[in-house]
């Protein structure tokens, strides 16, 4: 896409029918699956307060609907080149409200705070609604995992560098992570599934999916490193009607 400019690498195919990506999908499945399995014997157990059984509740409500996301950003993904995608005009903080009202309860259930920063002029991006939004949603689902103490996650969008495309990211404040570890999630970024060390829980697999979904509209991720913290992006083109608004 024309006025897109990023310093990520290119994405690559699905291949979701290889092994390593299988086995990815089955890694990130099953967190939540063990997760929501042990609560429901907690409350099968019946040792729980009504207080504690209703948190359990919600709990499993919030873990199971991010297992049906993975799922049905896989399902997606491994249909992207049977499918046609038509690009429009967004407006970039329109969506990151969205994406922080849908995310907000997941978030408050483990004591986190999901935002979005505000700017005063107006931006507006060319991109496929439901994909761009799917790859905020991977973006903010990962930065969950991984931010520490009481500093939210942030979603904010801009002009990309040289002011010739539309930047939206996700910045979380979590580990940092080493130099050669860092390497690495540059060099696969969007491109192949990975395990991280320094963030175990994930097997990149939803970033792997993000990068499938920018390919499909000719965008490209990319990422930052921080001390305290990670901020993963995309760059989309702007929209000409931008003048108009």
């Amino acid at each position: 896409m024309e006025g897109s400019e990023s310093n990520s690498r290119a994405v690559g195919g699905t291949g979701f029918g290889d092994t390593p990506a299988l086995i990815a999908a089955a890694h990130e499945l099953k967190s939540p699956l063990s997760l929501m399995r042990q609560m429901a014997l907690s409350l099968e157990q019946g040792s729980c307060t009504p207080e504690q059984a209703s948190v359990l509740a919600q709990r499993m409500v919030l873990t199971s609907e991010r297992a049906l996301r993975l799922t049905t950003d896989l399902t997606r993904a491994a249909r992207l080149e049977d499918s046609l995608f038509t690009l429009e005009p967004i407006n970039p903080i329109s969506l990151l409200e969205e994406v922080a009202h849908d995310m907000g309860p997941l978030y408050l259930a483990q004591g986190r705070v999901l935002k979005v920063a505000q700017r005063r002029r107006s931006l507006l991006a060319v991109a496929n609604r439901d994909l761009l939004r799917r790859i905020i949603m991977n973006f903010a689902d990962n930065a969950l995992h991984y931010c520490t103490g009481d500093a939210p996650v942030v979603l904010s969008a801009k002009h990309a560098p040289g002011r010739q495309g539309i930047r939206l990211s996700v910045r979380d404040y979590g580990p940092a992570l080493p130099v050669n570890v860092w390497k690495t999630i540059e060099d696969s970024l969007g491109v192949r599934s990975q395990t991280l060390q320094a963030r175990p829980e994930s097997s990149g697999l939803g970033m792997y999916i993000a990068g499938q979904f920018a390919e499909t509209m000719g965008a490209k991720l990319g990422a930052v490193r921080h001390r305290d913290g990670a901020t993963f992006y995309i760059d989309l083109g702007a929209s000409t009607q931008m003048r108009l608004l």
